[in-house]
């Protein structure tokens, strides 16, 4: 009979990466692990397997991987001998994906060491995400110690998303699936929600009584750079609103989770996404701009227009910019309006969400025109509170007939909380943090595949409008904030995006 103490029990972790050559590979995911091997949080007796078609020994992946580091920012470069401790858990093999045989080989490969955790990260291109599943499972690397990452995009439209969706599920349960969606794992997003739901102060303020409206800005000042060909088959409804976008609207609007489990957030969530106000063709009309950059210029250079980057075809419709606005169906936000606003080669880098709550309901104080109490909350480039008051500025004597009265003049003041500062620049990234809840098997970042085909759903009536020829972009000089129609918009409810209040 066996003893216990001759039983080998699993240890440590294989994390496999699909793509491992890739620009997501050592742009993202490499940085962020050995962040994490830095910090001393990535558990101990791991491998890091990069899957590819180029043939590389395990040295020359090596090799490739540390002449990548020299492009990461000085204070996370590697030194030498700290690259050579996290070399040693790199690993390569070589794979075509469309190979059983290959997969059949990496199946006989893990079996050598039989790991506790084996992490599939599929960082390819949305076309392979079904044949890898259903390769991986046809080898028997689908077993029950086994979760899988989907990077974004998860489909093309609402019919992919389901066609993925479905065969993920033949090959996995639920529970090991893991749609990543990076903004979730950033530690903005993550105070957003510490703000809400660990604090009492704001929830009484939380509703349509109170706020007039949210803005979300996700803003990038480069263009599609060296990836046009990706971006042109994708565009800014794809790339940013269906997923980043949407799951910030979700944070933001939210009713309480009854605990922090993973299943009673995403529940919370996409009861938002189910809320949200359908689109009819007036609304599809009225409420959405689409644009495209011209040339322009950043930092006093000129850029070229969309049209003119490297693998854009010649005439492309394709959006690189979005505004919206939408409202929530329920009885905490209706008659509240979302908007929304993505777009690249715009007039800064960053990203915000602005709370604009209703002025005092009877002014007694002289105040500027339009002003109100508004809470920005800053995701990128800094992280941060940002909660804009009227404070007594300065007295006015004003003759009056009983006598001579004083009418206070308020001023805007802000109260600024920069996280970084507070809490020390060297914070966790969010892919950082993602990889490890990924090995922990922590579920509450991810998102559930109900409330992806649920934002599928409610972007699918954008995009058989703009493909009917509805809807051509607006052009709209690089360096600049997008197309006026997207002011327009706004405006006809009263409001202004933030940098024209």
């Amino acid at each position: 009979m066996q003893s216990t103490t001759d039983i080998v029990k699993p240890a440590g972790f294989d994390l496999i990466l699909f793509g491992g050559t890739g620009d997501l590979a050592w742009r993202k995911l490499m940085p962020a692990l050995f962040q994490a091997f830095r910090h001393g949080t990535l558990p101990e007796g791991g491998r890091i397997i990069g899957v590819a078609r180029d043939a590389l020994s395990d040295e020359q992946y090596r090799s490739l991987i540390e002449s990548r580091f020299r492009d990461v920012d000085g204070s996370k470069q590697p030194s030498p001998t700290e690259f050579s401790r996290f070399a040693a858990m790199l690993h390569y093999v070589r794979m075509d994906l469309s190979k059983p045989e290959d997969y059949q080989a990496l199946a006989q490969s893990l079996a050598q060491r039989e790991a506790a955790t084996v992490v599939m990260y599929v960082a390819t291109a949305p076309a392979l995400f079904t044949t890898v599943v259903e390769q991986l499972a046809a080898a028997g690397l689908n077993t029950p110690r086994t979760r899988i990452v989907l990077e974004k995009p998860l489909g093309h439209d609402l019919p992919s998303n389901r066609a993925i969706n479905a065969a993920v599920g033949r090959a996995f349960a639920e529970r090991q699936i893991f749609r990543i969606d990076h903004y979730l794992g950033k530690p903005a997003v993550q105070n957003l929600f510490a703000l809400r739901f660990g604090n009492a102060l704001f929830e009484p303020l939380w509703r349509r009584e109170t706020i007039a409206n949210i803005q979300i800005t996700i803003a990038e000042d480069l263009g599609v750079e060296k990836r046009g060909q990706f971006y042109d088959s994708t565009g800014a409804l794809r790339d940013m609103v269906q997923n980043h976008a949407l799951q910030l609207l979700c944070a933001i609007a939210m009713e309480p989770p009854i605990n922090s489990h993973a299943d009673a957030i995403r529940d919370e969530k996409l009861k938002v996404l189910r809320s949200l106000k359908a689109w009819t063709p007036e609304t599809l009309a009225q409420h959405v701009v689409r644009g495209q950059y011209s040339a322009g210029n950043r930092s006093g250079k000129s850029v070229p227009g969309y049209l003119q980057e490297a693998g854009v075809p010649a005439g492309s419709g394709t959006e690189t910019y979005v505004a919206l606005r939408t409202e929530i169906e329920n009885w905490r936000w209706a008659g509240v309006p979302f908007y929304i606003r993505t777009g690249k080669r715009l007039a800064a880098r960053e990203a915000h969400i602005v709370v604009n709550f209703r002025p005092a309901p009877h002014p007694i104080f002289k105040a500027p025109i339009g002003a109100a109490n508004k809470l920005v909350i800053n995701l990128q480039p800094r992280d941060g509170l940002e909660l804009h008051l009227l404070a007594e500025g300065q007295a006015q004597r004003v003759a009056a007939p009983s006598g001579s009265n004083i009418t206070q003049t308020l001023a805007p003041v802000q109260l600024d909380l920069d996280f970084d500062k507070r809490f020390g620049s060297e914070r966790v990234g969010a892919y950082e943090r993602l990889l490890l809840d990924v090995i922990d098997g922590r579920l509450n970042l991810f998102v559930r595949s109900d409330e992806q085909e649920e934002a599928w759903q409610w972007v699918q009536p954008i995009l058989e409008h703009w493909q009917a020829g509805q809807m051509p972009p607006r052009p709209y000089a690089a360096g600049t904030w997008g197309p006026s129609a997207a002011s327009a918009m706004i405006a006809r409810d009263g409001h202004c995006w933030s940098e024209e209040a």
